[in-house]
């Protein structure tokens, strides 16, 4: 069986789409895992039931989209139902500035799989992230296009949350 990670993003600012594909582009290294990438406006709730590992990106809005986070709060209570309870998950977004609320975006995006029982997936410590800010996930700031340490960052999130997730679906 496959493993299937969806990396569903808000296309809002145009850095945000070259971590989606970055992040992709490390899935599929693994040859591990397909990745599918999928705008929150062509996704579907069965888009995120039919996945083994989820990767969720919104530009910093002082947080998440609106359209982000209408999108997730329309999806029914999947907390309730548990049915991606288990599952692992990963964050990312960009943002004009480092301290312009990266982090923020990144643990509403948390929150929200934690409230589904999802398992977060970060990245572990490396000297880029001095300069990223990406403890929670991969990140590009400055509001150009993402940088090479950037890419690399994503590129990494995305083969770390596919092995884990082909670990936990082989055992």
């Amino acid at each position: 069986m496959p493993i299937n990670v969806l990396i569903l993003y808000d296309r809002k600012g145009g850095a945000i789409e070259g971590l989606a594909q970055a992040a992709a582009d490390g899935v599929e290294r693994t040859g591990l895992a397909k990745a599918r990438i999928k705008q929150l406006e062509d996704a579907q709730r069965s888009d995120l039931l039919d996945s083994d590992a989820i990767m969720l990106g919104s530009p910093n809005w002082s947080g998440i989209t609106g359209t982000m986070k209408l999108w997730l709060d329309d999806q029914g209570d999947l907390w309730e139902e548990g049915c991606l309870g288990g599952i692992p998950g990963a964050a990312f977004t960009t943002g004009g500035g480092l301290h312009s609320g990266l982090e923020i975006t990144l643990l509403q995006i948390i929150h929200w799989m934690l409230a589904c029982g999802m398992l977060v997936v970060g990245l572990p410590w490396s000297e880029a992230m001095r300069q990223s800010g990406s403890y929670y996930g991969a990140t590009a700031a400055g509001g150009g296009p993402p940088t090479p340490d950037d890419l690399g960052q994503a590129r990494q999130l995305g083969a770390r949350l596919a092995a884990i997730a082909a670990s936990l679906k082989t055992g």
